[in-house]
């Protein structure tokens, strides 16, 4: 037999990505599908797991008899190798279990696989969102396996990122000196009618019944279509799956019912592949399969088998995509609130993606037709952040805020609505409410809050969030309740009490303002400005008369917010909020030419800011001044709380500036990272929750470093939060503490480093918790990128020194890379635009202002006029500078 080495992968293969082997694939569970329209998680096992593609949330929903699987055969020597693509390397290991995650373990009937038919010796997983690639390794296998699996996702085009589809692409190169043969196999069972809770055993499942799988065959594919007649149109379980291969000669095994049948299959005459052929010769020695529909409580599995020939030190890749269409989504959560049972009713919400689809089937031929377009692009965004000079663990946290937008927790309604649950119910919510369903429903104003990676992605799909709260859910009054109630046309959280806190939060409505503000700077345009210009006048009219009632800047009374309670009293976390949304008015009010608006908060502002400033500073951080005669549970008093800035991340964000002291923002942010990150947990008394444990770091939510803990202290305050140490941690590095703000975030990073916890899936109350989404503010930080729409100021300010920087970025219209480069006494800058278009009126550069500054667009030479006496580089062109896709604007800049 000849030699054979163990499979590795190399650096051609895999040019860039993160990394997991070993004890870190152990939690690994990349969510594949589209935007908002279900997911599928790839383990790094190589298995598929957290099926969620019907209308429901179910974090431990499973889909048995659904794998990849290889034959390789030769005739001389003689091999005949059969291996389900999945590691069990870690199957039967035991390991201390993590609180309040599940991603780690492996349904019983993958388990039972495993047991059945053997598996790969390991496997290596590889994060490059959205591709996750799996490297397949079995000293015994004579060709090298590799999958690639992703689902489109192209910032900007949310149609495009939001198909219910995945592909998976395998590779296999023969690494032996003889030809080898085989068949690559995947299965897919027919879930048509499953609800998404009720566990299946095998093919077995009450709802189950009447399921049909047929065989279409196309120039370009081979699939089994999945469907179930026996069901009405308006079931919420009603539509199509398809499984489908791109390869030619794909062969079609649509009916049976174990794993063992299928790898019958498999075992059977190898056809003959000739060139120029999509159906293979038939066989007449192949299994029959059974006929018709199902019979009542079970279904069909289906395979397809694309066989393969290489020559030595050849490779072949074969695709397979699933596809799945279910456009009957009703509303299936519970609303907080006490009138929000309405008995048997059933509210249609619909799925965005059935409006342009009839089927699975046709989302299917959409891909195929557009296939290179769409991997193309994704396949730039992917290198955008992961061929950046960043630290590879913040690209790979950077990749991941793309998985939170495509989770369960997010979903898009027919009417192009686009909604959010704070989180999806699973393990860290089993103990008040259930381990499925979305968490605490929805568009929650104050944890949404923290969010800043859909609504630079994706800002369309922020800006429909922005008119639900001002358009719907905004009570006549002016005050916006924190949660919307769907559908719509139902009453609102009026005048009533809500949950999570009991009265509309103060927090979430100072957002609602900044969150119109960077809209606006994305370029949402003068007329939805226009539109929704008069509501947030009333929203801020509304604050102001209910909490500022003496007009000194300082809000008092009862501030409900994003620790489900309300604080009492002058605190900086709701005040520095309403600080930077007073600055944010008035920038909206100038853009709106109201002078005398803008005067009066600008007043407002200076007050306010001075005041809260004197109030609250103790000479290391903000304290708060407790209301004695309101409720005295649930308050920080003397404690050092980590968000207390959250107001003064957001002014930075927007280009606002500092709305307190400089150096009282700079000392208070020492004084949280010396107070609040701790090391080890060890000894640490939880109150609820554990997001952190043995020797974990992280950033606790409140300490009482001098003492005065209250009795009954804010809740939640011994706990860690992932979107608020990306928040605090961000807001250090954009005020230059780098070495403070990288020790928060590479130790959240490194608890999600897939040993204990899934680096694609942050929880909180919830999996895949949307205040997470706080962390695409790192990129910003690290490249000092800003950008105005409204303006075209783009800013860029890299790190000082003479290292090669290359960072990837994003405005509301079109998104590419960064580049600044020095040797000897040159610097070269250079933004290409890999899609969309970037307008540039005036570009702001945080680096020395040579004396000579030569440009060029697409090396046409073009002139801009510089600002002068300026110590950094400011170019104001003549005439608007447009990056088109390909093109690249470069700077040389020499003394």
């Amino acid at each position: 037999m000849p030699e054979v080495h163990p499979m590795s992968i190399s650096d051609d293969q895999y040019p860039s990505g993160y990394s997991y082997k070993g004890e870190a694939t152990r939690h690994v569970a990349m969510p594949l599908g589209g935007i908002a329209a279900g997911q599928i998680a790839l383990g790094g096992d190589g298995g598929l797991r957290q099926w969620q593609i019907v209308n429901q949330i179910n974090h431990q929903g499973f889909v048995p008899d659904s794998f990849f699987a290889i034959r390789a055969t030769c005739t001389e020597p003689p091999v005949n190798e059969i291996r389900i693509l999945q590691s069990g390397e870690l199957a039967n290991q035991s390991q201390e279990r993590t609180p309040l995650v599940t991603d780690n373990e492996i349904p019983a009937d993958q388990l039972a696989l495993l047991q059945q038919i053997p598996g790969v010796e390991r496997t290596t997983f590889t994060g490059n969102y959205p591709f996750a690639r799996i490297a397949y390794e079995d000293a015994q296998l004579p060709v090298e396996v590799s999958l690639e699996a992703y689902s489109p996702f192209v910032p900007l085009d949310a149609e495009s990122s939001g198909l219910p589809a995945i592909l998976f692409t395998f590779t296999i190169r023969n690494r032996w000196a003889q030809a080898v043969y085989g068949k690559l196999g995947a299965t897919l069972q027919n879930a048509v009618g499953w609800d998404g809770l009720t566990p299946i055993s095998g093919t077995r499942c009450p709802l189950y019944g009447g399921n049909v799988n047929r065989v279409q065959r196309r120039d370009s594919y081979t699939a089994i279509v999945m469907e179930n007649a026996a069901l009405p149109d308006d079931h919420p379980g009603e539509g199509q799956m398809v499984l489908s291969c791109l390869a030619p000669g794909g062969e079609p095994f649509e009916n049976w019912t174990t794993p063992a049948q299928f790898i019958q299959f498999m075992q059977g005459p190898q056809p003959p592949l000739e060139q120029n052929t999509i159906r293979p010769r038939a066989s007449k020695n192949r299994l029959m399969g059974a006929t018709g529909a199902s019979p009542a409580g079970e279904t069909w599995n289906g395979g397809l088998a694309a066989p393969f020939h290489i020559a030595p030190g050849e490779t072949t890749t074969i695709t397979f995509v699933y596809s799945w269409y279910f456009p009957n989504r009703y509303l299936n959560f519970d609303q907080f609130g006490p009138r929000r049972d309405y008995g048997k009713s059933r509210f249609w919400l619909g799925n965005a993606y059935a409006t342009r689809f009839a089927d699975a089937l046709a989302v299917t031929e959409y891909l195929i037709e557009h296939r290179q377009k769409l991997e193309e692009a994704s396949r730039k965004w992917a290198e955008g952040i992961y061929t950046s000079t960043l630290p590879d663990w913040v690209a790979e946290a950077l990749g991941a805020q793309g998985t939170l937008m495509r989770s369960p927790t997010c979903f898009w309604t027919e009417d192009g609505r686009f909604y959010g649950f704070e989180g999806s119910l699973g393990a860290s919510t089993a103990m008040w409410n259930a381990t499925y369903g979305g968490s605490c429903p929805l568009n929650c104003t104050h944890v949404w809050n923290y969010e800043m990676a859909l609504s630079k992605l994706f800002p369309a799909l922020e800006r429909s969030m922005r008119e639900t709260d001002l358009e719907h859910a905004q009570a006549p009054e002016g005050y916006i309740p924190h949660r919307t109630v769907l559908p719509l046309y139902l009453p609102q959280f009026w005048d009533e009490p809500i949950g999570g806190p009991t009265n509309p939060a103060l927090d979430g409505m100072l957002g609602t303002v900044l969150k119109v503000y960077r809209e606006v700077r994305q370029g949402a345009g003068q007329d939805w400005f226009n539109r929704l210009w008069p509501r947030v006048k009333r929203l801020v009219n509304y604050i102001v008369a209910h909490w500022d009632e003496n007009k000194d800047g300082v809000l008092e009374g009862e501030q409900p917010n994003t620790y489900d309670i309300a604080f009492f009293g002058p605190n900086m976390y709701i005040g520095a909020l309403w600080l930077a949304a007073l600055r944010a008015a008035e920038e909206m009010a100038k853009l709106q030419e109201d002078r005398d608006l803008a005067q009066e908060l600008r007043h407002l502002f200076e007050r306010g800011s001075a005041r809260y400033d004197e109030l609250l500073w103790n000479g290391e951080y903000y304290i708060q001044i407790i209301d004695q005669s309101m409720p005295l549970e649930n308050q920080f008093g003397e404690g050092c709380l980590a968000d207390q800035l959250f107001g003064q991340w957001w002014a930075h964000l927007l280009d606002l500036g500092y709305i307190l002291p400089e150096e009282h923002v700079k000392t208070t942010l020492r004084s949280i990272v010396k107070y609040n990150l701790r090391h080890g947990f060890r000894d640490f008394q939880h109150g609820y929750r554990v997001f952190a444990d043995n020797d974990d770091t992280g950033l606790i939510v409140c300490t009482w470093p001098h003492g005065g803990r209250p009795e009954i202290p804010v809740r939640y305050c011994d706990e860690v939060w992932t979107g608020m140490e990306y928040q605090v941690g961000t807001h250090c590095l954009l005020e230059g503490l780098t070495e403070e703000g990288m020790s928060i975030l590479s130790a959240l990073r490194q608890r999600y480093n897939g040993t204990r916890r899934n680096p694609y899936n942050e929880i909180e109350c919830g999996d895949h918790y949307a205040r997470a989404m706080a962390g695409w503010s790192m990129l910003e930080a690290l490249s000092g990128f800003t950008y105005d729409a409204s303006t075209g100021e783009l800013a860029f300010s890299p790190p000082d020194g003479n290292e090669p920087f290359r960072v990837p970025f994003i405005t509301g219209s079109g998104w590419g890379t960064f580049e600044q480069d020095s040797t000897g006494k040159e610097t070269r800058i250079s933004l290409t635009c890999a899609y969309g278009d970037v307008r540039i009126q005036r570009l702001y550069l945080g680096t020395r202002n040579h004396e000579n500054a030569k440009l060029m667009l697409d090396g046409q030479q073009i002139k801009a006029q510089r600002q002068p006496g300026a110590t950094v580089l400011s170019l104001t062109f003549d005439q608007p500078c447009v990056l088109k896709t390909n093109a690249t604007l470069e700077i040389v800049l020499e003394p």
